[in-house]
């Protein structure tokens, strides 16, 4: 049984939450998003928090669970406080700016590379080495994240290109001679 699965989403106040079939909705501050969990995963809504149960006792059910559990915490997160994902560049040369509803990246190709900003994230550039991605749904937040740093993913020798805040670039020596 899943640790996590076991756990019910509290809906905080100010969030309303409807459970219909299986499509699960969240309304807040932030907007409204919505998640469909699978068939056999069953999910209601009682005594204001969420609660998810495999429907069978298979495999499968008991691994869909828990992480039905976890977007469903997700839905909640985002409508209250939203998702944040923030990139650094590094290299001499290599910057962003923002140019209306697109990203321009110069990351030392012949030409700068234009990101068309999807709906519903909002992409800030506080300086010209950093971007800072902002939206209510963590996986639109994550994937954008993932194609910015996927134009020029830092390499190892001298830790140029686009990496996420957080991350750490094991570094390897260069050749002797």
């Amino acid at each position: 049984m899943s640790r996590v699965g076991k756990k019910p989403v509290v809906v905080p106040s100010g969030v309303t939450a409807a459970v219909e079939g299986q499509t699960v909705k969240m309304k807040g501050p932030k907007g409204q998003l919505q998640f469909v969990v699978h068939d056999d995963v069953e999910v209601k809504f009682e005594n204001g928090a969420v609660t998810v149960a495999p429907r069978f006792e298979t495999k499968r059910a008991r691994s869909l669970y828990g992480t039905a559990r976890a977007q469903v915490a997700n839905l909640v997160e985002g409508v209250t406080k939203g998702f944040e994902k923030k990139l650094e560049i590094t290299g001499v040369g290599y910057r962003a700016a923002l140019q209306g509803k697109s990203l321009q990246l110069a990351l030392g190709y012949s030409h700068d590379v234009v990101y068309a900003i999807p709906e519903g994230i909002a992409i800030t550039v506080p300086k010209p080495t950093e971007i800072v991605i902002a939206g209510n749904d963590a996986q639109r937040v994550g994937q954008v994240a993932a194609e910015i740093r996927g134009y020029r993913p830092p390499e190892p020798y001298k830790g140029k290109g686009v990496k996420y805040a957080n991350e750490f670039i094991f570094r390897k020596e260069g050749k002797k001679k």
